[in-house]
């Protein structure tokens, strides 16, 4: 694992470490642990990132070069010990240059996935844009206000005072204390429950940071968003989604998951464990729901992406909310819109989301400029499968090059300090010390990140800079994934 993604060791739940420029983002990702106790508890985890054996090295302008070296790529990426199987979809424009599947659907009865990659997965957060086009289309119907507080929907939570606008929900800055970080959730995951459970349990809890302060990636909200369509919609989540959403896209293959229901060309999910692929973990998609608990195949996020990058789901200035990032109250830029993430890829625009649920991976990306879906899925976790997603871009668009060091022109000693502050999952303490001109981070693994201009430093895929005041650093801030997190000085 990369030393930069050590800044969240030790949490129960951390996002994948990246480059800010990668295509793939931010997975919700349940899966069985074991405890001491050897009990089985589903909870929020890491995926760890690695390398595929075979990575593009620069554009691949002829055509059928670049359809032989993605098609090699993922058979590749396919025939690695932890993965089962995946579907893949890259098309540009009307141009289909890889619709495919590989591997397995079924590793015990050695089913292949199917060629046509009509296979359908669990999407995981992938789930979360969907969410939030469905909100947008109830703002356009004058049934929500973006700029009201949430408990305008839902006035039976208890915000203990803070106010926060619905807006807040969509980005990962509301503040509120995410479900899948807390320990309970592990027993509430295999039960089924009226989901007043799990709104009564949030509420219990306080607020991680005054909403708009900060930035943690949280489930929560987006459960809450479910809860609100179906108040104010008169549907159930699953209905609006099928009949708002998925119809109008010409998503056929696309559905509200089950624990049990059978369903035609369901690819069966599976767990990495030290011991290789194990059957996925059980899961009551009572509690993914609106955060993570859609069901799709590779050539329906093709047909969503067209759907909603093309002006069909959403008003333009819908459209251009949910992939305009709004920056904290202070300032401080995002790289989230509502349920999307929104990156610049050596000058390529990418609009992207990552997911993962027990047995399953995502990742879905669209990059407008070029009219470019890249949609890998995969029935297996363990191994990205934004690795993949990124190895194609690099092979269309070229790859990403590394972030520069360049002098730290500033007072090392002034960062020099201890740092706290809420994080996904726990309370983080960060120790900066320095070594010559070297940066040093205890976070609480040492890493050695470099400076890259401005005051940031960077170390595999993740972002540091300091708050000053009065010449000395007050706080440490640290973007990975969807997440900024605030530490604050403490010595």
């Amino acid at each position: 694992m990369s030393r930069m993604s050590d800044l969240c060791r030790g949490t129960k739940c951390t996002d994948l470490s990246r480059n800010q420029e990668d295509v793939v983002r931010d997975s919700c990702v349940f899966t069985v642990v074991r405890s001491a106790a050897t009990k089985s508890i589903p909870v929020l985890a890491a995926v760890i990132a690695v390398g595929l054996p075979v990575r593009a090295g620069a554009q691949i302008t002829d055509r059928a070069r670049l359809v032989a070296a993605m098609d090699s790529a993922a058979r590749a990426h396919a025939a690695l010990p932890a993965v089962a199987g995946i579907s893949v979809a890259v098309v540009r424009g009307q141009d289909t240059l890889l619709m495919h599947g590989y591997g397995s659907a079924d590793l015990e009865w050695s089913v292949p996935t199917p060629a046509d990659a009509s296979a359908s997965y669990e999407i995981g957060s992938v789930t979360k844009q969907f969410t939030a086009t469905a909100i947008l289309q109830l703002v356009e119907q004058g049934k929500l206000d973006l700029d009201a507080d949430f408990t305008k929907y839902l006035p039976e939570f208890d915000t203990h005072g803070h106010a926060v606008p619905l807006r807040r929900l969509l980005d990962h800055t509301s503040g509120i204390k995410g479900y899948t970080e807390m320990p309970v959730f592990g027993e509430l995951a295999m039960k089924k429950l009226p989901r007043d459970t799990l709104v009564s349990l949030v509420e219990a809890q306080p607020f991680e940071f005054e909403p708009g302060t900060a930035q943690i990636y949280n489930n929560s909200a987006f459960f809450l968003l479910g809860l609100i369509i179906g108040k104010v919609s008169g549907q159930s989540y699953e209905d609006y989604i099928a009949a708002n959403v998925f119809a109008p896209a010409g998503m056929t293959d696309s559905y509200y998951c089950s624990e049990s229901a059978m369903r035609t060309h369901k690819a069966h999910g599976y767990d990495a464990s030290p011991q290789g692929l194990v059957l996925k973990g059980y899961l009551d998609h009572t509690w993914p729901f609106s955060a993570g608990s859609l069901c799709s195949t590779a050539r329906d996020l093709v047909r969503w992406n067209s759907a909603l990058h093309h002006g069909r789901m959403l008003k333009p200035e819908s459209y251009a909310a949910m992939t305009t990032p709004r920056p904290l109250l202070d300032g401080t830029p995002l790289d989230y819109g509502m349920g999307i993430g929104v990156s610049d890829r050596i000058g390529h625009r990418v609009l992207s989301h990552g997911g993962g649920i027990n047995g399953f991976l995502s990742a879905n990306s669209y990059f407008p400029d070029e009219d470019l879906s890249i949609a890998v899925l995969q029935n297996s976790t363990g191994r990205d499968p934004g690795q993949l997603a990124n190895a194609f871009a690099d092979m269309i668009l070229g790859p990403v090059p590394a972030p520069k060091a360049v002098p730290f022109e500033g007072d090392l000693d002034s960062l020099v300090g201890e740092y706290t502050g809420p994080v996904r999952g726990t309370h983080m303490h960060a120790k900066v010390r320095r070594d010559g001109d070297q940066l040093i981070v205890e976070a609480p693994r040492e890493m050695r990140p470099v400076h890259i201009g401005n005051g940031v430093w960077f170390g595999n895929g993740t972002r540091a800079w300091f708050v000053m005041a009065n010449g000395r650093a007050i706080e440490l801030r640290i973007k990975q994934g969807a997440g900024i997190y605030v530490l604050r000085r403490t010595s």
